[in-house]
């Protein structure tokens, strides 16, 4: 028999295994942190309340009523009574994965989609319009959204092919112009026909339209019951936000649309030397990119989980900027968005059920801020991943023909 020859990782592989390691070096550091910050809490906390502590008791108490809580996300014992922390956090996953793409797609091109919050709003003033006023079914007022989310990405996007305005500066300045518009259309004055002035928000879909929600979906355990138990079954929000994603891989990778956006992004001058019309995908960009925030709060809103609060919505929609920690952390691949999304809000959902008393739930914030950051030395960690593990192999180079394709 003839001597067995080595397997060689091509460039392609090598650069996404050392990606994949520097997003999880990144998460691990971000945890590390996270857990100092708990620790410095707990004993700031304990020493205020007069109640001295071991180092040891310190490190057992940060533990079990603090980190383990994060860790576990909606799977702590606590929070996923009837499977409810589970549905939590698939239903804060599926707008953060459109989120998510909505930051990705723009940063093929070049872009820095900050106003995915204010796109989000819009998807969510034109889903719940949709829904509670118009009575149209939920699949089209997930069209509704998008379409608002649109509209609003577009602006950004002409702004910045024909006028060359930053898209940061005209995305920031839409945020707030979208949220409170928003605000204002839902209230009018407690006379809207979306207000509730009994419970000062807009009115439960499930009572006004309940062919607007989005169908759910359940486990069975055996004997006749469910995961989620027969009140708080998810919905199939989650599932429509994954098939989106694989959608926008398959757009971005495979398709001659695709390219020409990359190639917008990589060099925009080359691009449009070689005829690609860079003012029209800017614009098709930010486009896509705000249709799918605005997928996003249409994922969330429809789910019938929350009513937007005009009276007190003062702060831009979190999952918006959450997006961009969800991007980041995939490095921009539709796939990794999905499982990054999950982590965000695994950890979210985790943070809620904290010991109050002892750790605040923006903890969970710190973390995610940290590894926004660390994020931004993904490249690094990247390069020394290479050198320490693939420096002195040998890598396979790319060849013509039908292996190159392959």
């Amino acid at each position: 028999m003839g001597k067995k020859k080595p397997v060689r990782l091509s460039g392609n592989t090598v650069s996404g295994f050392a990606t994949l390691l520097a997003s999880l070096e990144c998460i691990v550091l971000g945890l590390v942190v996270g857990y100092i910050a708990l620790l410095i809490l707990g004993a700031i906390t304990a020493a205020q309340g007069g109640n001295s502590m071991t180092f040891g008791e310190l490190l057992k108490t940060t533990w079990e009523k603090g980190f383990k809580a994060i860790l576990q996300g909606g799977f702590f014992k606590t929070a996923n009574t009837l499977g409810m922390g589970v549905r939590m956090e698939i239903i804060q996953a599926a707008p953060l994965i459109m989120t998510g793409l909505s930051v990705a797609f723009a940063f093929k091109t070049g872009l820095f989609n900050i106003g995915a919050a204010g796109q989000y709003t819009l998807g969510a003033f034109f889903a719940l319009y949709s829904a509670i006023v118009l009575k149209m079914p939920w699949w089209a007022c997930l069209i509704a959204s998008m379409l608002g989310g649109a509209l609003w990405g577009a602006v950004p996007g002409i702004f910045k092919a024909y006028l060359n305005v930053n898209e940061v500066i005209t995305s920031i300045m839409f945020n707030w112009i979208g949220l409170y518009a928003v605000n204002t259309l839902m209230y009018q004055g407690g006379t809207s026909v979306m207000y509730n002035t009994n419970t000062t928000k807009t009115y439960v879909l499930k009572q006004v339209s309940p062919g607007s929600v989005l169908p759910t979906f359940n486990i069975p355990t055996g004997e006749g019951k469910t995961y989620f138990g027969p009140m708080f079954a998810p919905t199939i929000g989650i599932f429509i936000a994954i098939a989106v994603a694989v959608l926008v891989w398959v757009v971005v990778n495979k398709t001659v649309f695709g390219y020409e956006l990359r190639a917008c992004g990589l060099n925009k001058n080359a691009a449009e030397y070689a005829g690609i019309a860079d003012k029209r995908n800017i614009v098709l960009s930010m486009t896509i990119a705000g249709a799918l925030a605005g997928l996003g709060a249409g994922l969330f809103y429809l789910s019938g989980s929350k009513e937007w609060e005009p009276l007190v919505s003062t702060n831009l929609p979190a999952a918006g900027f959450n997006g961009i920690s969800v991007a980041l952390l995939a490095s921009s691949n539709p796939i990794g968005c999905i499982f990054s999304a999950i982590f965000v809000a695994h950890i979210t959902v985790g943070g809620s059920y904290m010991n109050a008393s002892l750790f605040p739930s923006e903890v969970a914030d710190i973390i995610s801020g940290v590894v926004i950051y660390l994020c931004a030395f993904a490249l690094l960690f990247k390069s020394g991943i290479l050198k320490t593990f693939f420096s002195g192999k040998k890598q396979k180079p790319a060849e013509s023909g039908k292996e190159a394709e392959a």
